[in-house]
């Protein structure tokens, strides 16, 4: 099964409300013939777009490659979430791996927010970022957890852009009695993420990289340099980065090991006009909740509700995104019954067993950087950012990255995904009783 079109057109975005609103950005021409360059870069997500722009200014020649087109995977489907932290808590870390550690990791998320924030205002990218996310407990016990644990984040990182929600604030804020109380995280942000994308696009073609859209890989030999093979063309290069997350398929056996590819959905309401709107969301904050498998939402800019969630345990995604999608949507909003769905779509993300981005070093002059766990507006961003610094001898922030423990799934690629819907049926029924 290749996920590259087991769900979707070659070349076409998704029907979704992000490609319905996405900005103008011409297509760039499928790869031809012989080509070289210093570096060649496999996906044209945020990883391997950002990677390209920063590589690009620093001087070195980029070939970007991508199977659909620019911003096609998750980073022009997802819930434009730009989260603080790594998507494992800094206790998790601090007892894996010790607080200075920890600490590092910490200060590489900070860094992927402004990260995105810079980027955004450098290159006057139009995708309505905003400032707040919240984060809402599903259960009354998680409360007193998520309230310490922002505590400690002011406390132990500095971190004063946190606050508190108990559960009469929350449901000012969220206009739901489905939450017990949460937390307001105001250095956080939400955006369009395809526009973001597709804004990273215009920024490193204008700084030089040649960018292949409708250009799938095909194969990659590797040796004193790498030679990456399309259906009409050819790319020898001294480095390469795999940028591929969720759809990496084939290409690379040792990151399959550790990156597993899951699906998740998003419908979008018809406009609700500004009063309604603001009775769902007071501030225009994003909202994440914590269930297992989480609802994920915000409005848009024309005052929809954009309502992530839902699972399902097949790599095909089903005949009926709206249905699925509409019940957890209507246990936190049953005010929303009879309300249209103009939109729905799904895409494919990467995920790791410890939740923790997965960066390797394949060989002295190939990396990956992929698995970020619905935690990649600015993480696959930061990445980027980052192998940009490693191809140019500044290795601290990569090995941080790499030297977190990545486990990799049990049974391999072929029982990697038996596993995982164990896991999502025990924590699903947890959600639902509350144990």
């Amino acid at each position: 099964m290749n996920l590259l079109h087991e769900n979707d057109s070659l070349g076409k975005y998704p029907d979704s409300w992000y490609a319905a609103t996405a900005n103008k950005l011409p297509s760039f021409p499928s790869l031809k013939g012989d080509n070289t360059a210093d570096i060649c870069i496999i996906g044209a997500g945020y990883t391997g777009l950002s990677s390209a722009l920063h590589l690009a200014k620093a001087g070195f020649s980029v070939t970007l490659l991508e199977a659909h087109r620019v911003g096609w995977g998750a980073s022009g489907r997802n819930g434009g979430q730009l989260g603080s932290g790594q998507r494992r808590e800094q206790d998790d870390l601090e007892k894996m791996l010790g607080f200075d550690h920890a600490k590092r990791l910490w200060d590489i998320a900070q860094e992927s927010k402004s990260t995105v924030r810079e980027l955004v205002k450098t290159h006057d990218i139009k995708c309505d970022l905003r400032n707040g996310v919240a984060h809402t407990d599903w259960h009354a016990a998680g409360v007193s957890g998520e309230h310490a644990y922002a505590e400690k984040l002011q406390r132990d990182y500095g971190y004063d852009e946190i606050s508190t929600l108990d559960k009469a604030q929350v449901r000012d804020l969220v206009g739901s009695d489905a939450y017990h109380g949460g937390t307001l995280d105001i250095g956080a942000g939400h955006l369009h993420p395809l526009n973001f994308a597709l804004g990273l696009a215009k920024a490193a073609a204008d700084a030089g990289v040649n960018i292949h859209e409708k250009s799938e890989v095909i194969a990659v030999e590797s040796g004193a340099k790498h030679k990456i093979t399309t259906a009409d063309g050819t790319v020898n290069a001294t480095h390469l980065i795999y940028a591929c997350n969720g759809y990496l398929g084939h290409l690379q056996g040792k990151v399959a090991a550790k990156v597993m590819p899951i699906n998740n959905f998003i419908v979008a309401t018809e406009p609700l006009g500004q009063d309604m709107a603001e009775s769902l969301i007071r501030q225009d904050v994003a909202i994440a909740d914590s269930k297992f498998v989480v609802n994920y939402f915000r409005r848009s800019a024309d005052n929809r509700m954009l309502f992530g969630g839902g699972e399902t345990y097949s790599y095909r995604f089903p005949s009926d995104i709206r249905s699925l999608v509409s019940k957890p949507m209507l246990e936190v909003y049953p005010q929303l019954k009879g309300v249209k769905l103009d939109y729905a779509w799904g895409g494919t993300l990467g995920i790791t067993i410890n939740r923790m981005p997965s960066f390797m070093r394949l060989s002295p002059t190939s990396y990956s950087l992929s698995g970020y766990s619905g935690h990649g507006v600015g993480m696959a961003t930061m990445a980027g950012k980052i192998v940009a610094r490693t191809i140019q001898g500044q290795a601290e922030q990569f090995d941080t990255m790499a030297t977190v423990p990545a486990p990799s799934f049990p049974g391999g690629t072929a029982l990697r995904w038996p596993g995982l819907v164990m896991a999502m049926t025990w924590y699903s029924l947890r959600d639902k009783f509350g144990f």
